[in-house]
């Protein structure tokens, strides 16, 4: 088992990774304010992994309540919001009732939303079981849920008591929900990690056979990534904002689309490409550089080219982003392989035109 420490003081929380953690009750239980637990997941997720959960936490003495959603990110708002809530009010869970969220990212960042509002504020553990949640959205804080207009734009920051990650779990999972993962993975060596982005290049074959030893090592190397933007920079004030290369170009084709029609981590790679082709644009970059971000992509099965919304409504989305200060676009773009940058003076001229060459 490997663990990660996330460093936020009287709030620090490890990330444990491995091979059968979900059974293994003794990871959790420490973590536990009473032996009583609501188990949240959906209707995909709960017949795979719930029953190994289940086992471990009621031969440890725990008392279980569990709340099964509809899966999908078109599920990511007020009324599945409210399916937990009601759960939890019907089965009487009490402020020291600690949450668990047993899934994907959607599953995740409700889950914890729930906990930061539910009585003021309950404890909650994260139990990803999808690549993309178990390198990115259960680690350092933020729960949300969408609204029409924008992803993620009604939240909190709240953090977790424990990060489960068991690889076994990515075993069952769809190829496409892999490949998509992967996005966020090799985000991590564009922007900050280039040793990290060469292994990535050498062992991507083997991450798509699930090799555990490759996952296991691609989960750590990226959440070890993760923790450390986090503990310098929790609530995004600045460094933190550096994850989300490709995510404001992403969000837009996410909600331009409808959400779940592409998936997160397909949307943050045709970003990724975007933002990309934008830093070749601004003479940050080489074009050597853009493609070899379309290179490993394109490896990893994930999109390159964006659907062609056209660039005026592109950056119409991309104004409801998060990161917009003062009405200017702030963009996460590369001032070299393995060095991102936070720039808010791209001309709208060169954002179109990045948007429109990566366009199909």
């Amino acid at each position: 088992m490997r663990t990660v420490d996330v460093a936020l003081g009287n709030r620090a929380y490890p990330i444990r990774i491995g091979e059968g953690l979900l059974a293994d009750a003794s990871l959790i239980t420490p973590h536990l304010r009473t032996r009583r637990v609501a188990i949240v997941s959906n209707e995909i997720v709960a017949p795979l992994h719930l029953s190994a959960l289940r086992a471990g936490l009621l031969a440890a003495g725990v008392d279980i309540t569990e709340i099964i959603l509809p899966d999908g990110e078109s599920y990511k708002d007020w009324g599945t919001l409210n399916l937990i809530y009601d759960g939890l009010l019907a089965a009487r869970c009490e402020r020291s009732t600690t949450l668990i969220a047993l899934g994907g990212g959607v599953i995740g960042d409700m889950v914890g939303f729930a906990a930061a509002t539910y009585q003021r504020g309950v404890p909650f553990i994260q139990i990803p079981t999808t690549l993309l949640s178990q390198v990115d959205s259960s680690v350092g804080g933020k729960t949300a849920i969408n609204h029409p207009l924008g992803k993620n734009m009604i939240g909190a920051f709240y953090q977790p008591k424990l990060v489960l990650a068991d690889i076994n779990s990515l075993q069952t999972l769809p190829l496409r929900e892999l490949q998509a993962g992967l996005a966020e993975v090799i985000k991590y060596g564009f922007i900050r990690d280039l040793p990290f982005l060469d292994w990535l290049e050498d062992n991507l074959d083997a991450l798509l056979a699930r090799d555990p030893e490759a996952l296991g090592y691609a989960v750590e190397r990226s959440c070890l990534n993760k923790a450390e933007v986090v503990a310098a920079d929790e609530t995004e004030q600045g460094e933190r904002a550096l994850l989300n290369l490709g995510h404001t170009f992403g969000h837009a084709i996410e909600t331009g689309l409808g959400f779940g029609v592409w998936l997160h981590g397909e949307a943050v790679a045709a970003g990724m490409v975007m933002a990309a082709e934008l830093s070749a644009r601004l003479g940050m970059i080489h074009s050597a550089d853009v493609a070899r971000v379309r290179r490993i992509t394109e490896r990893a099965g994930l999109p390159v080219q964006g659907p062609k919304l056209g660039a005026e409504r592109y950056i119409e989305l991309m104004r409801h982003d998060k990161k917009v200060e003062e009405g200017r676009l702030r963009l996460i773009l590369l001032q070299a392989v393995g060095q991102g940058v936070i720039r808010d003076s791209a001309p709208l001229v060169d954002i179109a035109a990045a948007i429109d060459s990566c366009c199909a």
